[in-house]
């Protein structure tokens, strides 16, 4: 069985990567398009040459990866996705195959957590776009999906990963709820300038509260954000 998450940023997405990780029946793989990304936008991201240098950086050959054999002899391969790592979302047949979920955060957090590290210019960045698009064309070839809000996943980590694991018909296991702190053998090697926060934990935390109000040029970004945000929550479960 593989897994995949679609998140966008400034989410909990690596914590989840760790949660999943804890299972001992669990391979899991971290962005992987992240490098594809980086060659077809040209961006300068920290380490974007090692980055490119070192992962497959083609579209064909990164979904020819995920749907390779399961590493490690495990029975289940949980992926971390970026959404907005897919530049061109017309060509995502390949999912179909996959147990899908969406993780989504409101926008205003979002946002206000992107722009202290980033520099923002379009929704599409945030990965809403992208991750409606997957659950139109899931809900178009009649496939489950799961939608999760990462602030109601925080208030009970336990309850909200079991019923994600139910719904892909898996056994919930409690490993899941914790796990080693420090870098980890799956993080991707950009670990050392993005994950400074996450090595520092061993469980789930509650995200630092974001009092600042809307900087009012990223109104509309943060509108767009919105309606997609609201459209996919439609599908969340309390």
């Amino acid at each position: 069985m593989r897994i995949a998450c679609w998140s966008g940023p400034r989410n909990i997405s690596t914590a989840l990567m760790r949660s999943w990780s804890s299972r001992n029946d669990t391979f899991v793989s971290d962005e992987p398009f992240y490098a594809y990304y980086l060659k077809e936008t040209k961006l300068k991201h920290p380490m974007y040459k090692e980055i490119i240098d070192y992962y497959p950086n083609t579209y064909d050959d990164v979904v020819l990866s995920l749907e390779s054999k399961i590493p490690n002899d495990k029975k289940y391969w949980y992926q971390k996705h970026m959404a907005h790592h897919l530049v061109d979302t017309t060509n995502i047949d390949w999912i179909e195959n996959f147990k899908n979920c969406i993780l989504i955060r409101h926008p205003k957090d979002v946002i206000n957590s992107y722009i202290k590290k980033n520099t923002l210019n379009h929704v599409i960045e945030l990965g809403y776009p992208q991750q409606y698009k997957i659950i139109k064309h899931l809900g178009n070839m009649k496939k489950k999906f799961i939608v999760i809000d990462s602030e109601i996943l925080l208030k009970n980590p336990k309850k909200t990963l079991s019923r994600w694991c139910a719904s892909i018909d898996l056994d919930f296991d409690n490993s899941m709820l914790s796990w080693n702190k420090g870098n980890h053998s799956q993080d991707g090697i950009w670990w050392k300038h993005w994950y400074d926060n996450v090595i520092t934990t061993t469980h789930f935390q509650k995200f630092s509260s974001i009092q600042s109000n809307l900087d009012k040029k990223y109104q509309s970004i943060y509108d767009e954000a919105l309606d997609y945000y609201n459209k996919l929550y439609y599908f969340a479960e309390e």
